[in-house]
Protein backbone atom coordinates (compact mmCIF):
# COMPACT_ATOMS: atom_id res chain seq x y z
CA UNK A 1 0.00 0.00 0.00
CA UNK A 2 2.68 2.50 0.46
CA UNK A 3 4.87 1.89 -2.69
CA UNK A 4 1.20 3.10 -4.35
CA UNK A 5 1.31 5.94 -2.07
CA UNK A 6 4.57 6.66 -3.04
CA UNK A 7 4.02 6.21 -6.92
CA UNK A 8 0.72 8.76 -6.55
CA UNK A 9 2.86 10.97 -4.65
CA UNK A 10 5.52 10.82 -7.65
CA UNK A 11 2.92 11.32 -10.60
CA UNK A 12 1.26 14.41 -8.66
CA UNK A 13 4.90 15.33 -7.78
CA UNK A 14 5.80 15.34 -11.35
CA UNK A 15 2.20 17.02 -12.95
CA UNK A 16 2.77 19.89 -10.40
CA UNK A 17 6.35 20.26 -11.64
CA UNK A 18 5.71 20.67 -15.44
CA UNK A 19 2.21 22.64 -14.88
CA UNK A 20 4.34 25.05 -12.86
CA UNK A 21 6.66 24.87 -15.75
CA UNK A 22 4.02 25.76 -18.38
CA UNK A 23 2.88 29.05 -16.18
CA UNK A 24 6.37 29.98 -16.13
CA UNK A 25 6.58 30.28 -19.80
CA UNK A 26 3.12 31.96 -19.85
CA UNK A 27 3.85 34.57 -16.56
CA UNK A 28 7.15 35.76 -18.84
CA UNK A 29 5.22 36.45 -21.73
CA UNK A 30 2.84 37.91 -20.02
CA UNK A 31 5.45 40.27 -18.56
CA UNK A 32 7.12 41.17 -21.91
CA UNK A 33 3.89 42.42 -23.38
CA UNK A 34 1.90 39.08 -24.74
CA UNK A 35 -1.64 38.15 -23.11
CA UNK A 36 -2.25 34.92 -25.50
CA UNK A 37 -1.74 32.47 -22.37
CA UNK A 38 -3.71 34.66 -19.99
CA UNK A 39 -7.08 35.21 -22.64
CA UNK A 40 -7.00 31.19 -23.18
CA UNK A 41 -7.01 30.65 -19.15
CA UNK A 42 -3.74 29.50 -18.86
CA UNK A 43 -2.20 31.10 -16.55
CA UNK A 44 -3.13 28.53 -13.37
CA UNK A 45 -2.04 25.97 -11.40
CA UNK A 46 -5.16 23.69 -11.98
CA UNK A 47 -3.67 21.01 -13.96
CA UNK A 48 -6.69 20.09 -15.89
CA UNK A 49 -5.65 22.75 -18.10
CA UNK A 50 -2.47 22.13 -18.85
CA UNK A 51 -2.75 18.44 -19.65
CA UNK A 52 -1.70 16.33 -22.27
CA UNK A 53 -3.07 13.19 -22.71
CA UNK A 54 0.13 11.32 -23.89
CA UNK A 55 2.58 13.22 -21.94
CA UNK A 56 0.47 14.02 -18.28
CA UNK A 57 -0.86 10.48 -18.85
CA UNK A 58 -0.16 7.68 -20.90
CA UNK A 59 3.80 7.85 -20.90
CA UNK A 60 4.06 8.65 -17.01
CA UNK A 61 1.76 5.34 -16.63
CA UNK A 62 3.79 3.09 -19.11
CA UNK A 63 6.61 4.24 -17.01
CA UNK A 64 5.16 3.61 -14.16
CA UNK A 65 3.56 -0.01 -15.27
CA UNK A 66 7.16 -0.61 -17.04
CA UNK A 67 8.79 -0.82 -13.60
CA UNK A 68 10.87 2.22 -14.96
CA UNK A 69 12.95 3.39 -12.13
CA UNK A 70 12.64 7.12 -14.07
CA UNK A 71 8.98 8.96 -14.44
CA UNK A 72 9.01 11.46 -16.81
CA UNK A 73 6.40 13.15 -18.21
CA UNK A 74 4.87 16.64 -20.00
CA UNK A 75 2.48 18.93 -19.90
CA UNK A 76 0.54 20.83 -23.39
CA UNK A 77 3.13 24.00 -23.76
CA UNK A 78 1.75 27.30 -23.01
CA UNK A 79 0.73 29.26 -26.44
CA UNK A 80 2.25 32.76 -26.45
CA UNK A 81 2.74 35.33 -30.05
CA UNK A 82 6.46 35.89 -30.46
CA UNK A 83 5.26 38.88 -32.24
CA UNK A 84 3.86 40.38 -29.26
CA UNK A 85 6.61 40.85 -27.09
CA UNK A 86 8.51 43.88 -26.51
CA UNK A 87 11.50 42.31 -26.48
CA UNK A 88 11.88 40.93 -30.30
CA UNK A 89 15.04 39.84 -30.48
CA UNK A 90 15.70 38.21 -26.76
CA UNK A 91 11.95 37.65 -25.87
CA UNK A 92 11.67 34.23 -26.86
CA UNK A 93 14.62 33.14 -25.29
CA UNK A 94 13.74 34.83 -21.90
CA UNK A 95 9.49 33.05 -22.11
CA UNK A 96 11.73 29.36 -23.38
CA UNK A 97 13.95 30.07 -20.06
CA UNK A 98 11.76 30.63 -17.93
CA UNK A 99 10.42 27.20 -17.23
CA UNK A 100 13.44 25.30 -16.82
CA UNK A 101 14.06 28.25 -14.33
CA UNK A 102 10.93 27.46 -12.25
CA UNK A 103 11.79 24.12 -12.06
CA UNK A 104 15.57 24.98 -10.42
CA UNK A 105 13.77 27.21 -8.32
CA UNK A 106 11.48 24.27 -7.30
CA UNK A 107 14.50 22.26 -6.93
CA UNK A 108 16.56 24.53 -4.44
CA UNK A 109 13.88 25.30 -2.46
CA UNK A 110 13.28 21.15 -1.82
CA UNK A 111 17.01 20.32 -1.34
CA UNK A 112 17.18 23.29 1.23
CA UNK A 113 14.06 21.90 2.95
CA UNK A 114 16.01 18.64 2.83
CA UNK A 115 19.27 20.33 4.01
CA UNK A 116 17.31 22.25 7.00
CA UNK A 117 14.61 20.15 7.91
CA UNK A 118 15.69 16.61 6.97
CA UNK A 119 15.99 16.01 10.87
CA UNK A 120 12.63 16.42 11.83
CA UNK A 121 10.81 14.52 9.30
CA UNK A 122 10.54 10.38 9.04
CA UNK A 123 13.35 8.45 6.71
CA UNK A 124 10.01 8.26 3.73
CA UNK A 125 8.90 11.74 3.78
CA UNK A 126 12.61 12.73 3.17
CA UNK A 127 12.85 10.56 0.08
CA UNK A 128 9.40 11.94 -0.96
CA UNK A 129 10.59 15.68 -1.05
CA UNK A 130 14.24 14.25 -2.47
CA UNK A 131 12.01 13.26 -5.41
CA UNK A 132 10.61 16.86 -5.91
CA UNK A 133 14.61 17.58 -6.04
CA UNK A 134 15.48 15.19 -8.78
CA UNK A 135 12.64 15.37 -11.52
CA UNK A 136 12.75 19.42 -11.28
CA UNK A 137 16.20 18.95 -12.00
CA UNK A 138 15.80 16.32 -14.67
CA UNK A 139 13.28 18.87 -16.55
CA UNK A 140 15.00 22.10 -16.10
CA UNK A 141 18.22 20.38 -17.72
CA UNK A 142 16.33 18.38 -20.46
CA UNK A 143 14.50 21.31 -21.27
CA UNK A 144 17.65 23.58 -21.69
CA UNK A 145 19.24 21.67 -24.11
CA UNK A 146 19.31 23.65 -27.47
CA UNK A 147 17.12 21.30 -29.52
CA UNK A 148 13.86 22.18 -30.73
CA UNK A 149 10.85 21.72 -29.59
CA UNK A 150 12.98 22.14 -26.17
CA UNK A 151 13.27 25.50 -24.34
CA UNK A 152 16.70 25.73 -24.79
CA UNK A 153 16.54 25.91 -28.42
CA UNK A 154 14.87 29.44 -28.30
CA UNK A 155 18.40 30.54 -27.33
CA UNK A 156 20.28 29.00 -29.79
CA UNK A 157 18.21 30.69 -32.60
CA UNK A 158 18.68 34.20 -31.30
CA UNK A 159 22.51 33.84 -30.82
CA UNK A 160 23.06 32.06 -34.42
CA UNK A 161 23.67 35.03 -37.41
CA UNK A 162 21.18 34.88 -40.20
CA UNK A 163 24.07 32.89 -42.38
CA UNK A 164 23.00 29.67 -40.14
CA UNK A 165 18.98 29.97 -41.12
CA UNK A 166 19.41 26.63 -43.33
CA UNK A 167 20.61 24.53 -39.91
CA UNK A 168 17.70 26.56 -38.27
CA UNK A 169 15.62 24.90 -40.81
CA UNK A 170 17.11 21.70 -40.83
CA UNK A 171 16.73 22.12 -36.75
CA UNK A 172 13.37 22.30 -37.51
CA UNK A 173 12.69 19.82 -39.79
CA UNK A 174 14.16 17.12 -38.41
CA UNK A 175 12.93 18.01 -34.45
CA UNK A 176 11.93 14.79 -33.66
CA UNK A 177 15.27 13.17 -34.99
CA UNK A 178 17.03 15.64 -32.58
CA UNK A 179 14.90 14.59 -29.97
CA UNK A 180 15.26 10.91 -29.92
CA UNK A 181 19.49 11.72 -30.05
CA UNK A 182 18.87 13.76 -26.61
CA UNK A 183 16.65 11.27 -25.27
CA UNK A 184 18.57 7.79 -25.82
CA UNK A 185 22.04 9.06 -26.44
CA UNK A 186 22.81 12.71 -24.67
CA UNK A 187 20.68 12.32 -21.84
CA UNK A 188 22.17 9.27 -20.52
CA UNK A 189 25.73 10.99 -21.19
CA UNK A 190 25.05 13.77 -18.96
CA UNK A 191 23.09 11.67 -15.96
CA UNK A 192 25.83 11.41 -14.12
CA UNK A 193 26.60 15.07 -13.84
CA UNK A 194 23.08 15.57 -12.98
CA UNK A 195 22.98 12.86 -10.11
CA UNK A 196 26.27 14.29 -9.20
CA UNK A 197 24.72 17.70 -8.52
CA UNK A 198 21.85 16.42 -7.06
CA UNK A 199 24.09 14.99 -4.58
CA UNK A 200 26.35 18.27 -3.95
CA UNK A 201 22.54 20.17 -3.56
CA UNK A 202 21.01 17.64 -0.75
CA UNK A 203 24.00 15.56 0.68
CA UNK A 204 22.37 12.46 0.12
CA UNK A 205 22.29 9.83 -2.48
CA UNK A 206 20.03 9.16 -5.70
CA UNK A 207 17.31 6.85 -4.07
Amino acid sequence: MESIGITVFRVVALIFSVVIHEVSHGLMARSLGDRTAERLGRLTLNPLKHIDMFGSVLLPAFLVLSGSPFLFGYAKPVPYDPSALRDRIYGPSKVGVAGPMANILLALLAALAVRLFGGFFSPLAVSLVLYIVWINLVLAVFNLIPVPPLDGHWFLMSVLPARFNALKLALYRHQWFFLAVVVFVIFPLISPVLMHLFGLLTGARLF
